[in-house]
């Protein structure tokens, strides 16, 4: 079955919804359980393509979903592995009683988030920069 390389901007601002609330909800309530709920999601949608956050969101599109602005699937899914590592690394301090490696990620992860909800995604900063990085590397590769 393929894949569009696109996502529909509802469905990707509904999974950034999700990891704001959760990591608020997880200081709110001292319970890093919360965080469980976007890294399940987050390694459903990267491991077999079924994000549950944005199927439950699907539900509610009122148009057709390719008449939304596209988000591109590429910069979406290394902005998602970003997510995934953040909030694993928040919830492994958080049992180890690492305090303050809890805060950093789970704060990163959370602003990085909050940010892609007001218009500049960092995941796709970084996944631009990466692809010039490597472009640039081949380029320099093939005049050696």
């Amino acid at each position: 079955m393929h894949r569009p390389d696109s996502i529909p901007r509802p469905l990707v601002r509904a999974n950034q919804w999700v990891i704001v609330l959760a990591v608020l909800l997880s200081w709110i309530t001292a319970w890093s359980g919360w965080l469980v709920v976007p890294l399940v999601a987050g390694l459903l949608g990267r491991l077999f393509g079924w994000n549950p956050v944005m199927r439950f969101a699907k539900l509610f599109l009122r148009k057709d979903p390719s008449t939304y602005v596209p988000e591109d699937r590429r910069q979406q899914e290394f902005s998602q592995t970003i997510a995934i590592v953040c909030l694993a690394v928040a919830l492994i301090a958080h049992a180890f009683r690492w305090t303050a490696v809890y805060w950093v990620f789970s704060a990163m992860v959370a602003v990085a988030a909050f940010v892609a909800i007001l218009g500049f995604c960092v995941g796709c900063f970084l996944h631009y920069q990466w692809t010039q990085y490597r472009y640039r590397q081949h380029q320099r590769a093939k005049h050696v």
